[in-house]
Parts: structure tokens; C-alpha cells; sequence
């Protein structure tokens, strides 16, 4: 054990549970949390009833969603809704201290084609020490890992002089949906720990990104006659190469935290549907996509770009200059966000896990994609990002997570907490 380490410090390490977190994992795991559906309030209620168990104030309340809707400020959504359940649980006592917020959500992407999977996406399983599953890296690792360090404290009889809240929130993937009414309830505090999976980097900034979606007219005919139409298809495809120019354009000179990064800001087309028959011409494309919108950058702006660029397109085009592509924004909008500079959570938690793993200090550095955290930077919170997995695994079918790096934050968290909020 690190010689440096308090008292409270070593009995709540030493109150780590290593077979209670594997196994909480693969429970969370086993819940197929898609962003919108049933199953992601179940999860919200699995863990309000793990929570309860603590003696923690648990608030988890049925989040309006007209109202939250109609909020000027409103993150935007895609994935169709019903229900949105928040879940925030704090310490009880101690009110003479900082209060800390570990953060993470409970929903994952749809698992695609489960063909490419080796076994079932939610039946979850161990090779090693490595866990398989949806969700596994993004970011059931990184809630359970939230829950295992309030766990530890408690069971280290560790108390505090300031207060710690676990947040775990829904709708995170298709646009914060759940932060933001989380923030909007009056859940608040002096930091915050976000548990995404951050490859033992510490990511104090997040570049943004805007759902953007692009109809393009053409001209139905026959097939056969396909010189007496104008094909949709055809007409896109100029508009395609431009907004591969504007990626570039873009990506110049980005900030230094995204120097690993080839790509920090990157403009994508996920989606591309066209023509209703094989033989006839097509008189409509929609193309969807994302826009990343660079660090510190309205959206506004990002949005101008875009538009612009298409509309440039348009006009130097024989038949799209008579009958333009229009572009809308559906979706969830990602604004960007970073923790301010000098800010002590970016030593509190690298020094945190340099003394909990007796490794060397966390690399800092950006994410290229949007997060929470920006919602919480943008309500004074001061955010970052520290988590186990690595992120190029998440949303595919190789998603995993291996156990060292959750018990690894899981102790980060703890002392991050017991030196932020303070010991009795």
C-alpha cells in the first residue's frame, strides 16, 4: 500500500470488493439497455435499489418530458421515448465540504447485426480478465465502477466532511436528454467526474457534434429514359465531395489537446436512402449525418458553415441551382466543452490514480466526441473525463472492458472523493 495514503484512505481501498464488482458488471450488462427503450429505465431502477442498500438520499423520479422538450436550451433527442427516469443519490450528511458528482449513463447503442457478434450482445462474457458485452466499455464499466467506490467508502466506514452524489442518467447517447433534466432538477456540485472510457487518459475537453440531415430534389422517370429525369443520386454527389472539403477545412490547426487525433472534428454521412424502385429514377436523397463542431465553437457557426458550403454547392450546379438541396438539423446537438485551465480536479484526479496504481500520471488530452460533460461545464460544474475501456471498441461488436482497468478507476475515484470532499 502507497506509504502516503490516510488512514480513511487505505480502509476504504481496502474495502474494495473485487468479485461483487465483476459480478455487478455482468448484471448491468445482462439489462439491454438501448437508448429509449423499457429496458433503460429498468437499469435506472436496478441501481436506485443497489443505491438504497447504502443508506444514500436516493431521488429517482419519472422526468417530464414535454416540459424538458420545451426548454429553449433543450440537447435535442433522437432515439424515440415514452419514459425517462432520473436517478441521483448523495451522502446524507456533510455539508461542510466540497460536494463531488461521479456521473454515468445506463444506455448503449442497438447492438447492429448480431451476426457479427461472437455469442449473444447481452448475455455477457469473461475471457480472462477482459468482460464482453454491449455496454461493456460505453459505459456500464464506468457506472459500475461509480457505484463500487460508494460501496468502498461505506464499507470502509470512511466519513466525509463534504458530500459525494452518484448521477446516472439515460438518453446519453442521442443527446443528454437525461443530464439535462438531471441539472434542471437542482442537482448540482463543485466537481464532477464523468466515467466514460478514456484508454487511462484523463480527457478535459470534448469537441461537439450536430445531427445534420440534406434533401436533395431530382427528377422521376423511367428507368430506361433515365436521360429524360435528373437522378437525386447523381445530383448528391457534388454536395458529397464538398463536405469532404469542408472536413478539411476544418480540421486545420486544431487545438493542441486533440493532437493525437488525425481527425478531431470529423464530418460523417451515417445514412444515405434514395428511390422507392428498382426501374424508376429517383426524384429524392436525405442524407444523414454528424458535423463536429471544434472546441469553443458556437454551434451557430458550425451550422453557417455547413449551410453555406451546400448552399455554394448548389449554385454552381446546372440543376441544383434551380432546385436546391435544403438542410435541417434533427437530433442531438453537442456543444463542446472543457475543463477551465487551472482547474485543481485535473491534479486531484491524476494524483489520485498515480497513488492508487503507483502509475504514472494520466496523459491529458480531448476527446473528439460530445459527452456530458459539456452540459455539466455549461452549469458552472468544472467536468472531465476519466473511465476504463478505450473508445474506438464502443459501438461495435468487439466491445469489451478488462477488470483491471475498473478496479484501476474505481480506486482512482475513491481517493478523488475522500481528498475532494474531505474526511472527519
Amino acid at each position: 500500500m502507497n506509504a502516503s495514503l490516510t488512514p480513511a484512505e487505505s480502509a476504504a481501498l481496502a474495502a474494495i470488493d473485487e468479485t461483487a464488482i465483476a459480478e455487478s458488471l455482468l448484471a448491468l450488462l445482462a439489462i439491454p439497455s438501448v437508448t429509449g427503450s423499457a429496458a433503460e429505465s429498468e437499469a435506472q431502477h436496478w441501481l436506485a435499489r443497489r443505491l438504497e442498500r447504502l443508506d444514500l438520499d436516493v431521488d429517482l423520479w419519472s422526468m417530464d418530458l414535454s416540459d424538458l422538450r420545451a426548454q429553449p436550451d433543450f440537447p435535442g433527442s433522437e432515439a424515440p421515448r415514452d419514459e425517462a427516469w432520473g436517478l441521483v443519490a448523495t451522502t446524507p450528511s456533510g455539508d461542510d465540504g466540497p460536494a463531488v458528482i461521479l456521473q454515468g449513463h445506463v444506455d448503449v447503442v442497438p447492438p447492429g447485426d448480431p451476426a457479427r457478434w461472437v455469442g449473444d450482445p447481452f448475455t455477457p462474457r469473461t475471457v480472462g480478465d477482459v468482460v464482453h458485452g454491449r455496454g461493456a466499455c460505453d459505459m456500464k464499466a464506468g457506472v459500475v465502477a461509480n457505484l463500487a467506490a460508494l460501496e468502498a467508502i461505506r464499507a470502509g466506514g470512511v466519513r466525509l466532511r463534504g458530500r459525494v452524489a452518484a448521477h446516472f442518467v439515460v438518453s446519453e447517447e442521442d443527446g443528454g436528454l437525461g443530464a439535462y433534466g438531471t441539472l434542471r432538477r437542482g442537482h448540482t456540485g463543485d466537481a464532477c467526474v464523468i466515467t466514460e472510457p478514456t484508454s487511462g487518459r484523463l480527457v478535459t475537453a470534448n469537441a461537439g457534434s450536430l445531427t445534420f440531415r440534406i434533401e436533395v430534389p431530382g427528377q422521376a422517370t423511367h428507368g430506361s429514359t433515365r436521360d429524360a429525369g435528373v437522378s437525386a443520386f447523381d445530383a448528391y454527389l457534388p454536395i458529397h465531395h464538398a463536405l469532404s472539403r469542408l472536413e478539411t477545412d476544418r480540421n486545420t490547426a486544431p487545438d493542441p489537446l486533440f493532437s493525437q487525433h488525425r481527425l478531431p472534428y470529423a464530418l460523417s454521412v451515417g445514412t444515405v436512402h434514395t428511390g422507392d424502385w428498382a426501374s424508376s429514377v429517383p426524384d429524392l436523397l436525405v442524407a444523414e449525418g454528424r458535423l463536429g463542431v471544434r472546441l469553443d465553437e458556437d454551434p451557430t457557426e458550425a451550422k453557417s458553415q455547413f449551410e453555406q458550403r451546400v448552399a455554394e454547392t448548389c449554385a454552381s450546379d446546372p440543376w441544383l441551382r434551380d432546385h436546391p438541396a435544403t438542410v435541417t438539423w434533427p437530433g442531438g446537438h453537442f456543444a463542446s466543452g472543457r475543463l477551465p485551465a487551472g482547474d485543481p480536479l485535473r491534479d486531484l484526479v491524476s494524483n489520485a490514480y498515480a497513488d492508487a496504481t503507483t502509475q504514472p500520471r494520466p496523459q491529458e488530452c480531448g476527446a473528439p466526441y460530445g459527452s456530458d460533460l459539456r452540459l455539466y461545464t455549461a452549469a458552472g460544474i468544472p467536468t472531465l473525463q476519466f473511465g476504463p475501456g478505450d473508445v474506438r471498441l464502443a459501438h461495435g461488436p468487439r466491445e469489451q472492458v478488462p477488470m483491471t482497468e475498473v478496479l484501476a478507476v474505481t480506486r482512482t475515484l475513491i481517493l478523488t472523493v475522500l481528498r475532494a470532499a474531505g474526511t472527519r
